[in-house]
């Protein structure tokens, strides 16, 4: 009976955060039946009052409403409903997270709303129809990397793609990539390792969830990414995190697409003056396909001018596609 005594006050914290909110109180009589119904602890009007206070000081938000009948409620919490509203749209867009573990932090971040709000952040958001990852090991694989960015160690994995069956096929026959990761980055969609290479010395990034199996955390300390080497930049000169080499570009761009410029490169990019209509912009890219087919994207409004090599290479891709549609 005693210890009952003492976890009144823990119990009735936990029935205000489950069950009350801003909008949802509880009365003294409510507490006290719900207390003795689901806990087993008795307990009378001038208790409830004495732990409300204790619970109070100890820094609960909870206000009471003085009447016949006195109602209370937890009316603060770590995050307000409009919050948790972008956290769980967050999880259920979240192309790296599967399906079911969407489903897993989404029920537990509706907890943090109490019973009443719960009810409403499930309709409002729904992980129905979105393409998500099969990777079930994305956790234990995303831990293991921040442990080894934390440790300062390297790791080896393997890493997969699918063949034309639809069927894991691991790169290289198998053989681990060793790397020393730097960074975990969410980009385009999709959770990346950006790292150094063991044996090349120098940058890569790897999709999260193309790693086979939860990464080995290594004994050798990492390899330090070269001093040239900032994180903001290559996630905003890397398209979609795809490994190629860089080169330094020259783009005549319209005058009208100077926020898409901007939106992928940074206010930092260099610009110049061009002409009335357009301006140059320099930026130092990873040159693949991918840049290739967003330069095209803005239909002739986005033009490479240098280098010579970039420029032809663009201009083979174009032609090639072309030359596929007239077969």
């Amino acid at each position: 009976m005693e210890n009952k005594a003492k976890l009144r006050p823990l119990y009735l914290a936990k029935i205000l955060y489950e069950q009350t909110d801003e909008e949802h109180f509880l009365t003294t009589a409510q507490l006290m039946q719900i207390l003795e119904q689901q806990y087993g602890i008795q307990s009378h009007r001038q208790t409830i009052k004495t732990d409300i206070e204790l619970l109070k000081q100890f820094g609960l938000e909870i206000e009471e409403v003085k009447s016949t009948q006195n109602r209370y409620n937890l009316f603060a919490r770590p995050f307000d409903i409009p919050e948790l509203k972008l956290l769980i749209d967050a999880v259920c867009s979240s192309k790296f997270i599967t399906a079911s573990k969407s489903k897993e932090l989404v029920d537990k971040l509706s907890t943090l709303a109490g019973e009443h709000a719960r009810v409403m952040l499930k309709r409002n958001v729904s992980c129905e129809g979105r393409v998500k990852s099969g990777n079930e090991r994305i956790y234990l694989i995303v831990d293991a990397i921040n442990e080894a960015i934390n440790t300062n160690k390297k790791i080896s994995f393997q890493y997969f793609q699918y063949d034309v069956r639809k069927q894991h096929k691991l790169r290289r026959n198998g053989e681990p990539y060793t790397i020393t990761p730097l960074h975990l980055v969410w980009n385009g969609d999709y959770y990346y390792m950006v790292g150094v290479y063991d044996y090349k010395q120098r940058i890569g990034s790897f999709r999260v969830d193309r790693i086979a199996k939860r990464p080995d955390i290594l004994t050798e300390d990492g390899t330090p990414p070269p001093e040239e080497f900032h994180i903001n930049e290559y996630i905003n000169t890397t398209f979609r995190m795809f490994n190629s080499d860089r080169a330094e570009v020259e783009l005549i761009c319209d005058n009208d697409v100077m926020d898409s410029i901007i939106d992928r490169f940074g206010e930092d990019v260099a610009t110049y003056a061009n002409d009335a209509t357009s301006f140059r912009a320099i930026v130092n890219i990873a040159v693949n396909n991918v840049f290739y087919s967003w330069v095209f994207g803005f239909g002739g409004k986005v033009k490479i001018k240098a280098p010579q090599n970039v420029k032809e290479a663009y201009l083979g891709m174009i032609r090639a596609a072309a030359s596929d549609l007239e077969d």
